[in-house]
């Protein structure tokens, strides 16, 4: 079963790769929607990430905290583009 762990981990590295390049895209984004939708794909890689080294690991409480940062994400999505609404934007 070590193979099947150091494959989890290998494909969780690989969405810590992408998250790193979305957060490119934060940084250099054209506009402020593409930034936004950026954010979101990080979040979510960091997240797929985490549920992937809990199942490597066999750690419940990995869980937990993906969770967490899952909700956190959703609400962090929602709370800019309220934000971004109220100054006159459209999403």
């Amino acid at each position: 079963m070590v193979e099947f762990e150091t494959a989890l981990l290998a494909v969780a590295a690989a969405f810590v790769l992408f998250a790193v390049v979305a957060l490119y895209r934060v940084y250099d984004g054209p506009t402020t929607h593409d930034r936004v939708i950026a954010v979101n794909v990080a979040g979510t890689n960091t997240v797929i990430a985490i549920t992937l080294v809990a199942a490597a690991f066999q750690q419940s409480t990995f869980l937990d905290v993906a969770l967490v940062y899952a909700l956190l994400n959703f609400l962090l999505s929602i709370a800019f583009s309220k934000f971004n609404v109220e100054r006159g934007g459209v999403l």
